[in-house]
């Protein structure tokens, strides 16, 4: 059945981000419409055309508004929908000479495209005009005269005039959004929901202490100046239609100009927005002055940590600070946000006592490192992410002076507890650290298991590991935790949050821990004895240094001295720049030779040869599978390490290695490359690895796993295993 309206009870669906429905009806109604079922992302009512015109200016939440000119069932092919298109009595709402667009979402049985769902829509429309004769309209899919809209779902067809023509959320005041913007529409609806309507009627202040581009600022001011958030839009979907009545379109835009001229004027709140970055507040200014309220906001370059109230609010009791901060969508942003979310909430503690924070943020954990409880969550989409508006009332009595510093939120038990445990371990191994030299070491590795991390120290900076926790674990918890640790991690060490890296660890196959998680290219320099080593802490799971195999290193530069050295899956080569520089006494390794299938660590060794000012033509790197090079290159070394990965099955390989099944092949490869009196040191990480017998029986093998673990590791004997294997004298 066809359900049509007649032109004086007319029929209209509004669109709008999901999650801001029931506020879209309520605005509706607010603007002389009247609402009917709401639908997700969407809203149907009912209005005269001067209502219609009225949401299209007035409406500060919605995206389209759609005249509705049939809704049809049973849509499921081509031709029926031509001829329910074909239907409709063009001549009312398209003049002759418009030129067509149409917008087509949704899909069917036979219609499966929406670029041929829009063409058959438009065949629909040109079968009806020239079958009364009239011209078939030209297509602009740019800037139409006018734009159809069609929705099928479920075989259910809306079609009708799009009266905003463009989506109502661009107000036309942005020109330069910046990296993820906040759209204009949600920014209104968190305002509205954080009670900002209100509280601008009373005159109240609002504060963004992070508004980049300002948007938050900007829908703000035009809500206290009682703008339009239109009134700026040149053109509209209803412009082209047939049905237009530019008279009455006009008084409204005339009463709507007024009221904005006299709301500027009256308007009693202050608006200040702070940033640190020039750019974004000289995008905020533009912006603020393309939506004719430059007068209403203050904005002022600020870092968030020296936030102060500004001293035109001294004497206000109450306001609003409302903020979208980063949410953190990558776990390597974390502990940077963390001390953010924890200075938010400090700065605002102790500048606004007695205010309201609106926290946007699609991580909620986050949020509550702000030491403020939420009396009030609303669940809202920022684009694809799940986010939550959080309310917060600052308490009345100041956490510190209004332009001094703010008590930090309080740790938890288990909090207090993880930094007291990194302060013994620091304790620990204070004096073999002084004694060693040692910058980098491992300081905590899952010592509590509640704080299932591992900590490892590079000089200024910090990579933290995050065991991946089982499924009994509750998410939530795990979450809290990690953001515990991330709190405590900076103020225990006294580090700069930006250097500390954070990396979720699981069970890796094949050479899962050497694909790339980023692509910063931030690398810096790091000493181990006598060597300088480059290492990235972000771009890799692992970072270009092994810090458990520091012993095994130090044991081949006191071996390497006048012997030829070969380092098999060498990775960035490490071992081999340790041998190369052996003992300040007695030299390194007269040559060498570094053996791996990755270009990316071959590439990353020969920088660190570079750096120690080795001789390539005496230290050489070669890109191939060890087992194929072992098989066929010649030669003798006198000194030979074999640190092979637990498993691979990179297609580099001609087949997979899994070090347990095939150490005993590969340790007898390499046997023949070792020169008679020299040395094999055979390392891996498989936790529960045992040595062939026939091995033992074949050479003589030393296990010296047990020396080979510096004070920082102890706590975790079964972490890799070494041997030296040397041919037997009597063989």
């Amino acid at each position: 059945m066809t359900e049509r309206q007649a032109p004086d009870s007319q029929a209209f669906l509004a669109t709008c981000p999901k999650g801001l429905e029931l506020l879209l009806a309520e605005e509706l109604a607010a603007l002389g419409a009247e609402p009917g079922k709401t639908t997700p992302a969407g809203v149907h009512f009912r209005a005269d055309l001067e209502a219609a015109y009225r949401v299209c200016l007035w409406s500060r939440l919605a995206n389209r508004v759609i005249l509705c000119l049939l809704r049809e069932e049973g849509i499921e092919t081509p031709d029926r929908l031509r001829a329910v298109v074909a239907g409709v009595d063009w001549r009312e709402h398209l003049a002759p000479g418009s030129t067509l667009a149409v917008d087509f979402h949704g899909r069917a049985r036979d219609i499966r495209h929406t670029r041929f769902g829009a063409q058959t829509v438009k065949d629909g429309v040109v079968d009806r005009l020239q079958a009364e004769g009239r011209a078939r309209p030209s297509v602009d899919t740019r800037r139409p005269d006018l734009r159809l809209y069609a929705q099928l779902h479920r075989g259910r067809l809306i079609l009708g005039v799009d009266f905003a023509g463009d989506s109502l959320h661009r107000r036309g005041y942005r020109r330069d959004v910046g990296h993820a913007p906040l759209k204009e529409n949600l920014a209104a609806a968190l305002l509205v929901r954080a009670g900002w309507p209100e509280l601008a009627r009373q005159g109240a202040p609002l504060v963004d202490p992070l508004c980049g581009a300002g948007t938050l600022l900007i829908e703000a001011a035009m809500m206290a100046a009682d703008m339009a958030p239109n009134l700026h839009r040149e053109r509209f979907g209803f412009h082209g239609w047939a049905g237009h009545d530019e008279r009455r379109w006009r008084e409204l835009r005339r009463e709507a100009e007024a009221r904005a001229s006299i709301g500027r004027k009256r308007c009693r709140s202050r608006l200040f927005g702070f940033d640190q970055s020039p750019p974004a507040l000289s995008a905020a200014k533009a912006n603020a002055m393309r939506a004719g309220i430059p007068a209403l906001i203050d904005f002022r370059g600020e870092a968030l940590g020296g936030l102060t109230r500004p001293e035109a609010l001294a004497a206000e009791d109450k306001g609003l600070v409302i903020t979208n901060p980063p949410y953190g969508e990558r776990l390597g942003e974390l502990p940077e946000l963390v001390e953010l979310y924890a200075t938010l909430g400090e700065r605002v503690r102790a500048a606004f006592p007695g205010w309201r924070l609106a926290l946007f943020t699609a991580n909620p954990d986050l949020g509550h490192r702000t030491g403020l409880r939420a009396h009030k969550q609303y669940s809202l989409k920022n684009g694809p992410l799940d986010a939550r508006l959080l309310l917060m009332e600052v308490p009345a009595e100041a956490g510190g002076e209004a332009t001094g510093a703010a008590r930090p939120a309080p740790r938890s038990e288990g909090a207090q507890m993880f930094a007291n445990r990194l302060e013994k371990n620091r304790r620990r191994l204070k004096k073999w650290l002084k004694r060693s030299g040692e910058t980098c070491y491992r300081l905590y590795d899952a010592d509590m298991p509640e704080y299932a991390l591992a900590i490892d120290v590079y000089g200024a900076h910090v990579h933290v590991q995050e065991y991946a926790p089982p499924k009994s674990v509750d998410p939530a918890q795990a979450q809290k935790r990690l953001f515990d640790a991330l709190a405590v991690i900076p103020e225990v060490l006294d580090v700069d949050p930006a250097r500390v890296v954070v990396k979720r660890r699981e069970r890796q196959s094949g050479r899962a821990q050497y694909q790339k998680q980023a692509a910063s290219g931030e690398r810096f320099e790091v000493r181990e004895g006598r060597a300088r080593l480059w290492v990235n802490l972000r771009d890799y799971l692992d970072t270009g240094l092994f810090l458990d195999h520091r012993p095994v290193r130090r044991l081949l530069a006191g071996m390497a001295p006048g012997k030829r050295f070969l380092n098999l899956f060498c990775y960035t080569g490490t071992a081999t720049v340790q041998a190369a520089l052996g003992t300040e006494r007695d030299g390194g390794a007269v040559d060498s030779v570094s053996v791996d299938l990755s270009n990316t660590y071959l590439d990353w060794a020969r920088d660190n040869f570079a750096l120690n000012r080795l001789d390539p033509s005496r230290h050489r790197v070669v890109r191939d599978d060890c087992f194929h090079w072992l098989e066929t290159a010649g030669g003798r070394f006198d000194l030979i390490f074999l640190d092979p990965p637990t498993f691979s099955n990179s297609k580099k390989m001609a087949e997979t290695l899994d070090v347990q099944r095939d150490h005993g092949r590969l340790v007898r490869l390499a046997m023949a490359r070792l020169a008679p009196g020299g040395t094999l040191v055979f390392s891996n990480n498989q936790r529960r690895f045992t040595l062939d017998a026939d091995l033992a029986e074949a050479y003589a093998v030393e296990d010296i796993s047990a020396k080979t673990f510096d004070p920082d590791f102890q706590r975790r004997p079964d972490l890799h295993h070494c041997f030296l294997i040397r041919h037997r004298e009597d063989a």
